[in-house]
């Protein structure tokens, strides 16, 4: 009794974490299995969300911000009335000059929008009518490190809960037999270090923290029984521990316990699912051709995109993709070429596939990285080769489906892509337009902590209503 009580309440979300931090009333008609009483605060347009994340911060320059203006400018020096006496990072403070690198690139309006893209992004171009790109994001970070953190966590500092924990938290699960919120890496053209702390739960019940599917043959470390122990012997395995735990939750009021129970029996359902999930073996080949060659390497960018579609189908909430690699310092047009060809193709995939299987209506994706790059160029600038350093000013990303308004450009830069002449979108607002999408009131969805009631917007934030549709 005392451990079918136990997963009963972890399924209501009534474990004593969740019931203190709770506001009063009930979960709103259509939440998930464990949402926190009162949400969603309204209709939601979005069930779920996967995010694209480009680590180490794609050039806008070369991708999505077109500036012919500046063709005839190459190799004159930044003007200061647009650098501004920026701080720039050391790895080109000590240059003896900031030379203009326009763009080898070419780029060409598509679709019936419009849009602007380079000649990178030929699987892009043929979505460019579902998506909306927003040329005008601006960071306080100049550094990876607290750049990803705080497009993560809506803090520079580590420690804070990633935004899927307080997805996860906040609307609980839409599959018991899956986790929440689940995280997906690739690795591109050069390394880029990324930390678990990333998708961490921070102060929220570790519960809440993503769970990451490795490449190969075990999905998930120590999922798989031993060699020897049969299923009904795990059961009855599982199902002392629990007693143990119970009894052991009674005496401490530790709220961990019941995440530690609810965690196991999540495990133990996750025998059968995810071993299902990753097997690509039913997917028609006319969905896998449309991902690319490089859908069949596991641990790939295509992979990994495909298998977030089969993850948002069977209800997992917030789907994170890391995709390392855009930290191009030097040799910028040789490594972004190879980026785009591992990522364009299965970016615009995704799109097509959620869209004709009915699921972009409700799944919020969202393609960017932690900052933008410079247009002066690090290094030597040569009529074929440069590269660009870290530049928070202002970035671009693109997102589709959920309530986003399709086929839009919103946003505008000046001519060297430096600063950011109208719409600025901070950090905080993104998260805050996220939210709202998933029918979150980012002001209203806070966790107490050391006496403190902290939110992933901080005291900051506002919805994007130009962007929604």
């Amino acid at each position: 009794m005392g451990l079918g009580s136990m997963a009963l309440g972890s399924l209501l979300g009534l474990d004593a974490a969740g019931a203190d931090a709770a506001k009063p009333g009930l979960p709103t008609p259509g939440a998930g299995a464990g949402a926190l009483p009162g949400l969603p605060h309204f209709p939601a347009k979005a069930k779920r969300v996967i995010y694209l994340f480009q680590s180490g911060a794609p050039s806008q320059l070369d991708l999505f911000d077109h500036k012919p203006a500046i063709r005839e400018k190459r190799g004159v020096e930044l003007p200061e009335s647009i650098r501004k006496g920026q701080r720039i990072t050391t790895m080109t403070s000590g240059q003896k000059n900031l030379p203009v690198a326009p763009s080898i690139f070419n780029f060409a309006q598509h679709g019936e929008s419009g849009a602007w893209l380079s000649e990178l992004l030929p699987h892009t171009a043929k979505i460019v009518d579902d998506i909306c790109i927003i040329r005008s994001v601006q960071t306080e970070a100049i550094n990876h490190d607290p750049a990803v953190t705080f497009v993560q966590t809506g803090s520079q500092l580590a420690g804070r809960p990633s935004m899927g924990s307080w997805v996860a938290y906040g609307l609980g699960s839409l599959n018991d037999d899956l986790p929440s919120f689940v995280v997906l890496l690739s690795r591109g053209r050069t390394d880029q270090p990324l930390y678990d702390r990333l998708w961490g739960s921070g102060f929220l019940p570790s519960k809440y923290q993503g769970v990451k599917l490795r490449s190969g043959k075990d999905p998930v470390l120590y999922l798989a029984n031993p060699s020897g122990c049969s299923t009904q012997l795990r059961r009855q395995m599982l199902d002392d521990l629990g007693e143990l735990n119970t009894l052991h939750h009674d005496r401490t009021g530790d709220p961990e316990v019941l995440t530690r129970i609810a965690q196991y029996e999540l495990a133990y359902r996750m025998q059968s699912s995810v071993p299902e999930l990753t097997d690509l073996a039913s997917e028609p080949k006319s969905v896998v051709d449309l991902y690319g060659p490089d859908v069949q390497k596991p641990g790939s960018y295509a992979a990994n995109c495909l298998l977030a579609r089969r993850l948002a189908e069977r209800g997992v909430r917030f789907i994170q993709l890391y995709h390392m690699g855009w930290d191009q310092h030097a040799d910028l047009p040789a490594q972004i070429r190879s980026q785009c060809r591992d990522t364009d193709q299965a970016s615009a995939a995704l799109l097509m596939d959620l869209k004709q299987r009915g699921l972009l209506d409700d799944t919020l994706v969202v393609w960017g990285g932690e900052f933008g790059r410079t247009i002066y160029s690090q290094g030597t600038l040569t009529a074929t080769d440069y590269g660009r350093d870290h530049h928070p000013r202002c970035f671009t990303i693109w997102m589709a489906g959920g309530g986003i308004k399709p086929g839009i450009t919103y946003g505008e830069t000046d001519d060297f892509s430096y600063n950011i002449t109208k719409d600025p979108v901070e950090i905080y607002d993104l998260n805050a337009t996220m939210l709202h999408l998933l029918g979150v009131d980012h002001t209203r969805l806070t966790y107490r902590f050391q006496g403190r009631d902290f939110r992933l917007t901080d005291v900051h934030g506002k919805v994007i209503k130009p962007i929604l549709a």
